[in-house]
């Protein structure tokens, strides 16, 4: 014990060591300190997990529930009388699904190269370093801002004979002018690429300008000392070193193409006739304009399928790329 007077006070007492908190104490008693540190401790897990846990609830929930209904005879309100696969072989023979399905084929191959290849064409525009560059990047971004509902019905302004492109071009004197794919039955599905082309572009490029600001600088030095012009390293160097962008953009883009309703909703609304019908508007039609409860979830879980076989194989890739990765180091 220390002297009167000493270190301790003059009640001679000691001081407590090692931060071990006095009897008494606001620290013993659990005071603000001790409630931050378990705040702190606990909020991230509060802020994640519940939100977190009802998506997958929500997402695992209903997906089960569809998958049920589409094994049922359910109309217009959900019934339990199993049919089996009677709906999926309704569904799979119907005109308008084989009709649909061609026209996702057609829609989803010219959407992925075309808006794959408008995204790595402006990265590789932007990369050279040009003035203005975060204004052009957010004018080239912007479209995805916009909905799909919007950029449809802009689209099918500018697209329809009687008072757009076709129009203003005939006004200026060219009356010999046709761009009337709008209307036009076998020129139509083009027309739904164009206006997702326009809105998905700009993503494909954040992500490509990504990949190609990745590269070491080490690589365009040494192409460049070999005496390779830009074009060459890009072509030999830059984008086989961003082959897994690639994978992943057209991962992305053909889940977009698979789920596409409401820019086709807006722009076509299906037509002219069906000629420009999706698998998602078929879901659609039968479900709440048809009341056919059954055959709709069956069309969707196919469309869940489609959706599946597409990222089945990504993750394939993603895990063997990992292992090869780890195997050398």
């Amino acid at each position: 014990m220390a002297p009167e007077g000493g270190p301790a006070g003059s009640a001679g007492i000691a001081v407590p060591l090692g931060g071990i908190a006095a009897p008494g104490s606001r620290a013993a008693r659990g005071g603000p300190s001790a409630w931050r540190a378990w705040v702190e401790r606990w909020l991230p897990h509060l802020v994640l997990w519940p939100p977190l846990l009802i998506s997958v609830i929500h997402v695992v929930g209903f997906t089960g529930y569809t998958t049920w209904l589409s094994f049922t005879a359910s109309t217009l309100v959900p019934e339990h009388d199993w049919v089996g696969l009677r709906n999926y072989w309704s569904v799979s023979a119907s005109r308008n699904w084989n009709i649909a399905f061609g026209n996702l084929l057609i829609y989803g191959a010219c959407f992925v190269i075309l808006t794959a290849a408008l995204g790595l064409l402006l990265a590789i525009l932007i990369d050279q370093r040009i003035r203005a560059e975060s204004l052009f990047r957010t004018i080239f971004l912007y479209p995805m801002a916009v909905s799909f509902v919007v950029t449809g019905t802009v689209w099918s302004w500018l697209l329809n004979p009687s008072i757009g492109i076709q129009k203003l071009v005939r006004d200026f004197g060219l009356e010999g002018f046709r761009f009337d794919w709008l209307v036009d039955r076998d020129m139509a599905i083009y027309t739904i690429v164009i206006a997702g082309a326009w809105q998905a572009s700009g993503f494909a490029m954040a992500l490509f300008l990504a990949g190609i600001r990745s590269v070491e600088a080490d690589l365009y030095k040494a192409a460049q000392i070999d005496g390779a012009g830009t074009w060459r390293i890009y072509r030999r160097v830059v984008l086989p070193s961003i082959a897994p962008i690639f994978v992943a953009v057209l991962v992305i883009l053909l889940q977009y193409a698979i789920k596409t309703f409401d820019l086709v909703r807006a722009l076509t609304g299906g037509g002219p006739g069906i000629a420009t019908q999706l698998p998602t508007l078929v879901v659609y039609d039968l479900m709440f304009q048809r009341g056919l409860l059954g055959r709709g979830a069956a069309a969707a879980v196919m469309m869940l399928l489609t959706l599946v076989a597409v990222l089945l194989p990504y993750f394939l890739y993603v895990r063997w790329r990992r292992r090869k990765e780890a195997r050398h180091g």
